[in-house]
C-alpha cells in the first residue's frame, strides 16, 4: 500500500471515527451521570435524520434552517424522553432502567416504521436540495478526499470544543461534573439534578443528531433501524475510550472509525466482517482493560 493510499483512508477513518465519537459522548454523559446504557440513544439518531428529512420534504424548509432546527427538535425529543421514560426511575433499582431503554429502543424503532414506513428513503443532495459541491472530490498531494469528508471533521471539531468549554467552563458543565461524582451530595449544595440530568439527554440528543443527519449525507438512504449499528459502534467506543469520561469516548470514536477504515484498506477480503471487528475490540477491551483507555477504576465500598 502506498503513503497516498494510506494517508487517504486515514482521512476517511478520521472522518468516520468523529461520527463514532459524536454519538459516543451521548452514551458516556448518560453514564457518567446515571450509570445507565442509553440503548435508545442509537433510535434518537435515527429520529434526527428524520426530522431534518421532513422539515425538508414535507415543510419546505431550506436544509440550512432544517439541519440546525432538527437538532433542537431531537434535543427537546432526548429531554423528553428523560422526563417520561428515566425519571420515574431514578430511584428504582438499575436493572429496571436498563430494561426501560432496551424497551425504549424497541419502541421508537417500531415507532419509526409506523410512522416513517419501512422503505429507506434518500437522503441525497437531489432530494433534500444541499449543496451537491459537498461531494466534489479534492486532490491533495495525490490523495482524493471528498469535500464532506473536511466538512464532517470540521463540524465534529466544533462541536467537540463546544462540548469542552460547556463542560469545563460554565456552571451546567460543573453541576454535571457534580453529579457524576455524587447526586446526593450535590443535590444537597442545591443543585436541581433532575434539570441537569435532562440537560445533559439533550445535550447528548443534540450531538446525536448532528452525528446523524452528517451519516446520512455521508451514506445518504436513511431507514428505521439505521441506528442500531451505529449505536452499537459508539457504545463501544465509548466502552474503548473509558465509559463516563468524555475525553474517552471522543478517543474511542476516532480509533475505531480509523480501525474499520485501515482494516478494511489493508485487507479488503475483510471488508465483510468490518462489523464484526468492533465486537471483537469490545471483547478484548472488556477482558483486558474493563475501564478503558481513560476509565476510573471504580472503588467497591465493602
Amino acid at each position: 500500500m502506498s503513503i497516498q493510499n494510506f494517508l487517504q483512508y486515514l482521512m476517511n477513518g478520521v472522518s468516520l471515527g468523529s461520527l463514532y465519537a459524536l454519538i459516543a459522548i451521548g452514551y458516556t454523559l448518560v453514564y457518567g451521570i446515571l450509570r445507565l446504557i442509553n440503548f435508545a440513544h442509537g433510535d434518537i439518531f435515527m429520529l434526527g435524520t428524520y426530522t431534518a428529512f421532513y422539515m425538508i420534504t414535507l415543510l419546505s424548509i431550506p436544509w440550512w434552517i432544517s439541519f440546525p432546527l432538527a437538532i433542537i427538535v431531537t434535543a427537546l425529543i432526548g429531554f423528553s424522553v428523560d422526563k417520561i421514560a428515566y425519571k420515574p426511575l431514578r430511584n428504582a433499582p438499575r436493572v429496571s432502567a436498563l430494561i426501560t431503554a432496551i424497551g425504549v429502543s424497541i419502541f421508537l424503532e417500531s415507532l419509526g416504521v409506523v410512522v416513517f414506513g419501512g422503505r429507506p428513503k434518500a437522503f441525497s443532495f437531489r432530494a433534500l436540495h444541499y449543496p451537491k459541491e459537498l461531494y466534489k472530490m479534492v486532490v491533495i498531494g495525490g490523495i482524493r478526499i471528498q469535500m464532506l469528508t473536511f466538512v464532517i471533521i470540521i463540524v465534529t471539531a466544533l462541536l467537540l470544543l463546544f462540548l469542552v468549554w460547556l463542560i469545563y467552563r460554565t456552571k451546567v458543565g460543573m453541576a454535571m461534573r457534580a453529579l457524576s461524582k455524587d447526586i446526593p451530595t450535590t443535590k444537597l449544595m442545591g443543585i436541581n439534578a433532575d434539570k441537569i440530568i435532562g440537560l445533559t439527554f439533550a445535550l447528548g440528543s443534540a450531538l446525536a443528531a448532528a452525528a446523524g443527519i452528517m451519516w446520512a449525507m455521508k451514506y445518504p438512504q436513511i431507514f428505521p433501524y439505521m441506528g442500531i449499528i451505529p449505536g452499537l459502534k459508539a457504545f463501544i467506543a465509548a466502552v474503548f475510550g473509558g465509559i463516563g469520561n468524555v475525553k474517552g469516548a471522543m478517543i474511542g470514536g476516532f480509533l475505531l472509525g480509523m480501525m474499520e477504515i485501515l482494516i478494511v484498506g489493508f485487507f479488503p477480503q475483510l471488508a465483510g466482517l468490518r462489523d464484526a471487528f468492533a465486537f471483537i475490540l469490545l471483547i478484548v477491551v472488556l477482558l483486558v482493560k474493563p475501564t478503558g483507555i481513560m476509565g476510573e477504576k471504580i472503588q467497591v465500598k465493602v
